[in-house]
């Protein structure tokens, strides 16, 4: 079974939550990948001449013999339809109901709770950091997504349907803002975002940002 050549593009600080959605899908697919990383402090993303400049001049850029594409979501599709299950390891669920609404999480999670994204960077979750108290409108953020997670993820379900997807690790991510900067977090979903950061995929991620 012939895999192309596949190179991923990542911040170099291994921050980057749709790096880590996209390294998160790569691994669990098991496909073998290049990993290749740009400074986005210094500005180098917006200089013409690397993969992504052309396309949005944002990270992650997924190259695979001479086709490009950017935005995590985008390319966790890609990856999905291209290396197929039952012979690739799934992302998304198998009911069309769910991976709908898998991607529906996904696209929340990426336009919505700005504050949180503002307040509590992924520098506190794969960097250790630690922010001052949450504004009004941060905490207006995190009870909504408290409250939309909680009702999302099943009572006794330690995945939000039944199976590991890609909006698993994701929502983990935005939980783990809160929660790994010691902000009140219910224990449901300390126990569903600690047990999303099991998985070996999530592992090799946080071994980068070490």
């Amino acid at each position: 079974m012939h895999q192309p050549t596949l190179t991923l593009w990542s911040d170099s600080c291994y921050f980057s939550p749709y790096v880590f959605s996209v390294y998160v899908a790569l691994k669990e697919k098991g496909l073998a990948f290049t990993l290749k990383t740009i400074d986005l402090d210094n500005g180098n993303h917006l200089t013409p001449g690397w993969e992504g400049y052309d396309l949005t001049r944002r990270v992650p850029v997924l190259e695979s013999e001479g086709f490009r594409l950017s935005e995590s979501s985008a390319i966790d599709e890609y990856l999905e339809e291209t290396f197929a299950p039952p012979v690739w390891a799934r992302l998304y669920p198998h009911d069309i109901q769910h991976r709908a609404r898998a991607r529906q999480i996904q696209a929340w999670l990426r336009s919505d709770l700005a504050a949180i994204r503002e307040e509590r960077p992924t520098s506190v979750v794969f960097g250790g950091e630690k922010k001052p108290t949450l504004s009004d409108n941060g905490r207006m953020a995190a009870e909504k997504l408290i409250t939309t997670a909680e009702s999302l993820l099943p009572q006794g379900q330690a995945n939000l349907f039944g199976e590991w997807s890609i909006a698993d690790s994701d929502l983990a991510v935005m939980l783990n803002r809160l929660i790994l900067n010691g902000d009140e977090v219910p224990e449901r979903l300390k126990e569903y975002a600690a047990f999303q950061w099991q998985r070996s995929s999530v592992q090799l991620w946080l071994a980068l940002s070490v």
